[in-house]
């Protein structure tokens, strides 16, 4: 039976440069890479070596623990550097691209089974795009989930519009969904908003169920839509994918062809002209802003403001990543702090004489406005987070590696992402999502 989900708590960020509707061309980037930093968990095993010659969809590296779970290259062409971290850790596998495309090839001509659906996604690298909760890591392919969630819409601040992204893209994104309901005896949720166009991909969807979501930020966060829809109980598991990922699969399983082409949304108050783009999973980000920003002390982030990663010009576009974002450094103090009027500034509470403009949107900076302090009950968490659960109770029960308190407080329900908005709230500037990763990690160990 499809749910209709009226989130009341939360809160929209309204940032200045939300992409707009229109699509724009970036030079073909000279440089890509593939992050193991991307998936969180993960011990890779290389197969091939530096000057080694890739076509896309060709292994690179996989899973040390599951041999099975492959990681390919996104594009063809020279494996130039393996960078790596303290303890020889592998940081980025970095590829010089082929002017020319080469493809690896599969036969796709029979996708009948669950079994034969895992072997080509896993193949050709598009399992690692299967998430699952409890845990936030990539989907065990030996295990079977209860249910499938799909979030057609993305609340987070200059979050891209997966409406726009998808448009013409029906076959594929049915394909894909078609795929994902055989790796399950249950559902696949395909949550969207209740005002949404019904000349949409999502809405010629067929063979799923359709449930709709209102409400601000985090509605979009496949956490909060599987708390109100299917909850995740003790043993449970929940599969989740990415809207465009599931075109992106689709699209795999009709041509046979590993395409890890995407569009992003490059937006942020620092971009000149914020709109989408198209580019492939793993693009430079030199290669995607420059000559697209201001000048200036800007951050550049993989992803949106609350959740993504501090990539800078030199660094890479994340494997989930549908956004970059671009914004101010905030390394510079301002006059009066707190105490001025800053209509300029955000604020969850009447703080700031902003709350007055409920229609501004603002230029906001990296500057936490604050240091750690002690880290106490405010009621801010409970007023963002639209669950059944007690946030600060788990963050400290997290901070003291109380594993039953962590399992009574629903550890299992929550994934880093869930928690932004809490982090971005608290008073005491607390790591929040830091230390709930942690969490998360201390429970799989230990609870399996």
């Amino acid at each position: 039976m499809p749910k209709n989900v009226k989130i009341r708590r939360g809160a929209d960020i309204q940032l200045d440069g939300a992409a707009e509707r229109i699509k724009g061309d970036i030079a073909f980037p000279s440089s890509f890479a593939i992050k193991p930093t991307d998936f969180h968990g993960l011990t890779p095993k290389m197969v091939l070596k530096e000057g080694a010659e890739v076509k896309a969809g060709q292994e690179i590296f996989h899973d040390k623990y599951n041999e099975r779970v492959k990681f390919t290259s996104p594009v063809s062409g020279e494996i130039a550097e393996i960078v790596r971290g303290a303890k020889r850790r592998i940081l980025e596998v970095r590829i010089v691209p082929d002017q020319e495309q080469k493809f690896e090839a599969f036969d796709v001509s029979d996708v009948s089974s669950a079994e034969k659906v895992k072997q080509l996604l896993m193949s050709a690298g598009f399992w690692p795009m299967i998430k699952q909760r409890p845990y936030d890591v990539i989907a065990n392919p030996e295990s079977k989930p209860k249910s499938i969630f799909v979030s057609t819409f993305d609340t987070a601040p200059l979050a891209a519009d997966y409406d726009f992204i998808l448009h013409g893209d029906k076959d594929a994104f049915q394909k894909g969904l078609d795929a994902l309901g055989k790796l399950t005896d249950g559902k696949v949720h395909l949550n969207s908003r209740p005002n949404a166009s019904t000349d949409t991909v999502f809405a010629a969807a067929s063979g799923v169920e359709k449930n709709t979501v209102s409400g601000p930020h985090p509605a979009g966060n496949t956490g909060i839509q599987i708390h109100h829809i299917d909850p995740i109980n003790k043993g449970e598991l929940v599969w989740t994918v990415n809207a465009q990922s599931v075109a992106m699969i689709g699209r795999f399983l009709m041509t046979g062809k590993p395409d890890f082409s995407k569009t992003i949304a490059l937006a942020g108050s620092e971009v000149e002209k914020p709109r989408y783009v198209s580019t492939i999973i793993g693009a430079s980000m030199k290669a995607l802003t420059e000559g697209q920003i201001s000048t200036g002390d800007n951050r550049i982030i993989s992803g949106n403001v609350l959740t993504g990663d501090h990539a800078g010009a030199e660094g890479y576009l994340g494997f989930y990543h549908d956004v970059v974002s671009v914004i101010p450094e905030g390394k510079e103090p301002q006059f009066l702090g707190w105490l001025a009027p800053n209509f300029h500034k955000f604020s969850l509470s009447r703080a700031y004489f902003s709350w007055m403009m409920p229609g501004k949107k603002f230029r906001l900076n990296t500057n936490q406005n604050g240091e750690d302090r002690a880290y106490v009950m405010s009621g801010q968490y409970e007023s963002v987070l639209p669950m059944d659960i007690y946030p600060v109770h788990l963050i400290k029960a997290i901070m003291t590696n109380d594993i039953e308190k962590m399992e009574t407080l629903g550890i299992y329900e929550v994934a880093p992402e869930d928690l932004a908005l809490c982090e971005y709230a608290c008073t005491s500037k607390t790591p929040v999502q830091e230390i709930l990763r942690g969490g998360l990690d201390l429970a799989q160990k230990e609870l399996g």
